[in-house]
């Protein structure tokens, strides 16, 4: 079994930043992809950013230039950095992992993070 727990959310005003960790535990035998997704009130979950094995990233055209997603691998655990933070950030933010061995990808727990004008 793979456990994501997320951490980091919380209320901050407009232009403000938060830092998102998500650690994953359990038995790993590799990690192709960790990212964080988002779903905010009445709206469907999007993806917000991605990295993958080999260090790549990618990110939702609304969070570019202002979110940052990183990792340590050491610790199985990646990092969302949000900058210049905006109302319509709202959301439960999710941690999503895609590990090797396993067929379905993991979620974690999701954590608040709630932007005031």
């Amino acid at each position: 079994q793979v456990q994501l727990v997320g951490s980091g959310g919380g209320l901050v005003q407009a232009g403000g930043s938060l830092r998102l960790s998500c650690q994953a535990s359990g038995t790993i035998f590799g990690i192709n992809a960790m990212g964080w997704y988002r779903q905010a009130p009445g709206k469907q979950r999007e993806l917000v950013a991605t990295i993958i094995r080999g260090g790549t990233t990618n990110y939702a055209d609304f969070v570019k230039g202002r979110f940052t997603i990183s990792r340590d691998n050491a610790k199985n655990t990646v990092y969302l950095q949000m900058n210049s933070l905006k109302p319509e950030d709202t959301a439960v933010y999710y941690c999503h992992g895609d590990f090797v061995g396993r067929l379905t990808a993991v979620w974690g727990q999701g954590t608040q993070v709630t932007v005031s004008s």
